[in-house]
């Protein structure tokens, strides 16, 4: 006789026999009792957990001859046996997948009619049933209603939302769980027993967690490793076959993420790489091993499956790290995608740093303001204030007549800056007011606005010198709009705080007519009022329109004509 592999060998013979799904047993052992067997059922759930199994020995114990279709199949009449051996030939398996056209249907229909030639009943098990056609499955429906009286329709498939809600109303669903991992221990177990296969049970635990609830995996998993290493198997071996790392490294990296050491995270991470272990594989045990101190630090250590020694550890990394420091590594190191890049370690590497980053005691954004706010104390707009009051008199003579010749606007900017200093040698000017003007023609704020007060002026500074940090750095949802965009290729710089309004210049007036959108306006308010801490209005110039000269002219009644590109 011909060798089986395990899963056919070792498959379940009777519903007693079927692992880790008593909701499905008990219903059709009460239902066989009573005689109350429905025309069409619907197994659903994960492979490997027993839907063509059930099937199987559903069809053997409406058949029995032993029982007369009132229990557990007896696995000794002629009957039972033939459906056993797949000789039976009123058990019709049908494979969706391949058998999904309408004709298929069609043809089922017609063979559906003829009375069984051997057992009691006929049993059409269609496995993969959502892979039939939408006009097959509607083909089915009046047939799956109301079949004959001896025929018995069971389908079975692994994804239940693809099945029409018209198919499944015409069906008695079953819903197949996952097999818990003490399940699948206790039936390779039993089978290593069988087997005479010596292995170890931290072995068997190790493909237990591999299977992911799927005793067939498991069944496949202990097959292949018998043939590799024979009847003594050694968790080691599991381990390789596998392709499980082990490598302490990956707790190495945790436990210097959580002390914020970032050098030694790297060096380990590095390490791990130069050594040539399966970078996907090594992930996986990292956030796995992430997975398990963020249950730890939320109160659910009991749902972490490691030794108590490796809990009691995670509890200690977990008293020193805050929730939002190990959510925000599972977040980015779950979501890393290795890909087939030549530098495979690079994503890996990019995902501590911003771990690192998240959690960082100081951030260095915040140094410039603090250097802002002490020039601010040095230098206060008051004096310039005062420096300017002797002006007053004189203010229309200081005014630069440029509105009789518009054509001074497209000059270059040497000659505009060489005619300032010519119009504003007045006479009745001190040296020293002459000085402070100079001096403060960079500081449109104190020169536009001599009262404005000195927490205005470091505002303003502050948005200056943090300006290319802030649009580098804007939050995932501000980052991508197309204000964003604009503020950045278009050369925008802040200018001036005017009564809580922020103006910016930007380089061309095609920028400024787009950035002046409301939808726009909206953004930009955003992400500056997020950065000064109070709401804030916006005010768009053109760069030109920032030249103190051409402030002069349009504030004296000129209108720019033409503007020259650099």
């Amino acid at each position: 006789m011909a060798s089986q592999v395990f899963y056919r060998k070792w498959r379940s013979q009777n519903l007693a026999e079927l692992v880790g799904q008593p909701h499905v047993t008990q219903t059709l052992l009460n239902a066989l009792k009573n005689g109350s067997i429905s025309h069409a059922y619907l197994f659903c759930g994960p492979r490997g957990t027993g839907k063509t199994s059930t099937a199987r020995i559903l069809a053997k114990a409406v058949n029995c001859l032993t029982n007369n279709g009132r229990g557990e199949p007896c696995n000794t009449c002629e009957m039972c046996r033939a459906i056993t051996e797949d000789r039976a030939m009123d058990v019709i398996e049908i494979d969706a997948a391949s058998n999904r056209g309408i004709d298929d249907i069609r043809d089922l229909r017609e063979k559906v009619n003829y009375a069984p030639t051997q057992a009691r009943r006929k049993v059409y098990i269609i496995d993969e049933f959502h892979m039939l056609s939408k006009d097959a499955s509607n083909a089915l429906l009046k047939t799956l209603e109301e079949p004959p009286p001896h025929v018995i329709f069971i389908l079975a498939t692994t994804e239940a939302h693809k099945v029409l809600a018209t198919i499944l109303s015409r069906c008695q669903h079953f819903e197949f769980h996952r097999l818990g991992r003490s399940d699948v221990i206790g039936q390779l177990t039993k089978v290593s027993a069988a087997e005479k296969i010596n292995i170890d049970a931290q072995a068997l635990q190790l493909i237990a967690k591999s299977s992911t609830g799927s005793l067939r995996d498991a069944y496949n998993l202990l097959e292949q490793l018998t043939t590799f290493f024979g009847s003594d198997i050694t968790f080691q071996q599991v381990q390789s076959m596998l392709g499980i790392t082990g490598d302490s490294r990956g707790r190495e990296i945790v436990k210097h993420l959580i002390a914020n050491d970032l050098s030694a995270g790297m060096a380990a991470l590095n390490s791990v790489s130069n050594d040539g272990l399966d970078l996907r594989q090594f992930n996986r045990e990292l956030v796995e091993y992430l997975r398990g101190l963020l249950l730890v630090k939320t109160g659910a250590a009991d749902a972490v499956d490691l030794t108590a020694e490796d809990i009691s550890e995670l509890k200690e990394l977990a008293g020193k790290a805050s929730l939002a420091q190990i959510l925000n590594a599972v977040k980015l190191f779950g979501q890393v995608d290795l890909g087939t890049t030549e530098n495979s370690a690079l994503p890996l590497e990019l995902a501590l740093v911003d771990s690192y980053l998240a959690s960082a005691p100081t951030l260095p954004a915040e140094k410039p303001s603090t250097v802002v706010q002490s020039s601010a104390k040095t230098t206060p707009a008051k004096s310039v204030a005062e420096s300017l009051k002797p002006l007053a008199a004189n203010v229309e003579t200081c005014r630069i007549p440029i509105t009789a010749n518009p054509e001074n606007l497209t000059k270059p900017a040497a000659t505009l800056k060489r005619a300032a200093g010519a119009e504003s040698e007045q006479p009745g000017i001190t040296p020293e007011a002459q000085a402070e003007i100079t001096n403060q023609k960079e500081a449109p704020l104190a020169r536009e606005n001599p009262a404005a007060s000195p927490t205005l002026a470091s505002e303003i500074e502050r948005l200056r010198l943090n300006w290319k940090h802030i649009l580098e750095n804007l939050p995932a949802n501000l980052k991508k709009t197309n204000a964003a965009a604009l503020l950045r290729s278009g050369g925008s710089k802040p200018v001036s705080i005017e009564n809580e309004t922020v103006v910016i210049s930007l380089k061309y007036a095609i920028h400024k007519d787009n950035l002046e959108k409301p939808e726009y306006l909206q953004v930009v308010e955003k992400i500056l009022g997020g950065y000064l801490g109070h709401t804030c209005k916006v005010r768009c110039i053109c760069e030109i329109e920032n030249n103190h000269l051409v402030k002069a002219a349009l504030k004296s009644g000129a209108q720019i004509t033409s503007v020259e590109e650099k």
